[in-house]
Parts: C-alpha cells; sequence; structure tokens
C-alpha cells in the first residue's frame, strides 16, 4: 500500500477556490491510477474526481463537472484537485486514493488500495 498525504483543504466562503494536494509518502504513484472521494457528515462516500496513471483520462461525477479539475503532475509525484466555484453542499472531508500499480481508472471505491487521512473542504454561504 502507498501512504497518502493530502493537503490544502480550508474555510472559504461560496463562489471561492481551493486546491487539494495528494503525495505519496515514502514512494512514487506515477503507475497508479488517482481518485478523489470526499464524505459530509451524515453522508456515505462519494465519487468526485479520478485520473489514469498517465493521466490521459480523467472521469468526474456530475456534481463537480465544470467547477473542479483532477491533474497530476509526474515530475513532483503529486495530485490535484483544483475546486473553483465551491457551494456549501460541497463541504466534506476529501479524500485521495491510490490503486494499485498498473491498474486502470475506476469510479469505485472499492477498487482503491490506498487512501489518505483526508483534508476538510468547508464552505461557508
Amino acid at each position: 500500500q502507498v501512504q497518502l498525504v493530502e493537503s490544502g483543504g480550508g474555510l472559504v466562503q461560496a463562489g471561492g477556490s481551493l486546491r487539494l494536494s495528494c503525495a505519496p509518502s515514502g514512494r512514487t504513484f506515477s503507475n497508479n491510477a488517482m481518485g478523489w472521494f470526499r464524505q459530509a457528515p451524515g453522508k456515505e462516500r462519494e465519487f468526485v474526481a479520478a485520473i489514469s496513471w498517465s493521466g490521459g483520462t480523467v472521469y468526474y461525477e456530475d456534481f463537480v463537472k465544470g467547477r473542479f479539475a483532477i491533474s497530476r503532475d509526474s515530475a513532483k509525484n503529486t495530485v490535484y484537485l483544483q475546486m473553483n466555484s465551491l457551494k456549501p453542499e460541497d463541504t466534506a472531508v476529501y479524500y485521495c486514493a491510490a490503486r494499485s500499480y498498473g491498474l486502470g481508472i475506476s469510479r469505485l471505491g472499492a477498487d482503491f488500495s490506498s487512501w489518505g487521512q483526508g483534508t476538510q473542504v468547508t464552505v461557508s454561504s
């Protein structure tokens, strides 16, 4: 398993932006498909976005299309989630996740073998 560390969460007003970062601890993940998930209080974890190991394919959940963008920088060994036009309903703990080496992109949380501890995103109205 890969140890993942998220950063970049915080408190922002509605309409604002945040950029989340995810980096592994102790190894690279250049050949791992990556994803972002979120969990709001009292709700189940839900898929947000995913990116293939090459960066050539991305998936988004409908509620973030046009507002969020997932990307990866292999040189920095980091995956990003740029979040624009944030809404109060985007408030949640955001988790970074990695699939095992060489596997394809996925929207399913059960397909990811490594998870970060999460970073809180709070959007005020």
